[in-house]
């Protein structure tokens, strides 16, 4: 795994723990808002590793 693969998956799992954070402490619909970030921030990368997979840095 390279180093922006590691930040892409740190950055869905922090989503998705604020927002179950959110869903059981705050308001629920902050909680569903920010949940809806964790599948737009993987689809992202994968369409990162799609664009740049082939070229080496």
């Amino acid at each position: 795994m390279k180093k922006s693969d590691i930040y892409i998956l740190a950055s869905a799992l922090i989503s998705m723990l604020l927002s179950i954070y959110l869903w059981f402490s705050v308001d629920k619909d902050a909680g569903l808002f920010v949940g809806l970030w964790v599948p737009s921030l993987l689809g992202f990368g994968v369409y990162i590793k799609t664009i740049y997979g082939g070229r080496h840095e």
